[in-house]
């Protein structure tokens, strides 16, 4: 069944569109069965599972830290994690250089920015995301690679699309002058292909290739 959603899912994207399994609340043989069918790339959003998972699973996949990230917390995957999707402040940056230092790495990172109408969403505003990109220039051990968003939880797909492409004109905008940006990361099961039109190229799918949250 696994297999069988992560194909379908692939063949309704395009190679330029990376794929993030989204791994939270699943089983370790959940994953496993997603790893054999090919899949390498897998989102966690609890620090401690994403730990426990790596520990356990083959040293070739790529976990992507995609839920809220405290300070206190960036050492225990500072060795290994491939991405955090969500940085949302200064002080959150400065923890992961650090922690990079220590671990003789370089740490890949998004922007978390705030274009949802809840106020629970975290994120940075633009004139935050231009403070932060601004001051990771003097920040060795981490690399911004561009910018994450979760849209509003409706079922009014106008708003979701006008907030994608909002966040997709201040990626456009941010790249003049950062050409490091590569990566604009929004979409979910609900809504990716909604956000692939507004011209994401990094979606983190769950529910769709492993079933409703255990």
């Amino acid at each position: 069944m696994i297999a069988e959603n992560l194909k379908n899912i692939l063949s309704n994207i395009s190679d330029e569109v990376a794929l993030v399994a989204v791994s939270k609340t699943k089983p370790n043989l959940a994953i496993m069965e997603a790893y054999h069918a090919g899949q390498r790339v897998f989102g966690e959003n609890k620090v401690q599972d994403l730990a426990a998972k790596a520990e356990a699973l083959p040293k070739d996949i790529q976990w992507h830290m995609i839920g809220h990230l405290q300070s206190n917390k960036v050492k225990y995957i500072a060795p290994f994690v491939a991405l955090i999707h969500g940085i949302d402040s200064l002080k959150l940056l400065k923890e992961v250089n650090k922690r990079a230092a220590q671990n003789n790495r370089v740490i890949d990172c998004l922007l978390q920015i705030h274009i949802a109408e809840e106020e629970t969403k975290f994120g940075l505003n633009e004139a935050e995301a231009i403070q932060v990109l601004n001051a990771a220039d003097e920040l060795k051990n981490v690399c911004i690679k561009g910018l994450m968003g979760m849209a509003t939880n409706t079922a009014d797909e106008s708003v979701v699309s006008k907030e994608f492409a909002g966040l997709k004109q201040l990626f456009t905008k941010l790249q003049t002058t950062n050409s490091q940006l590569k990566i604009i990361s929004m979409g979910m099961s609900s809504d990716y292909p909604l956000a692939i039109r507004q011209g994401s190229t990094m979606v983190r799918v769950g529910s769709a290739i492993f079933g409703s949250r255990n």
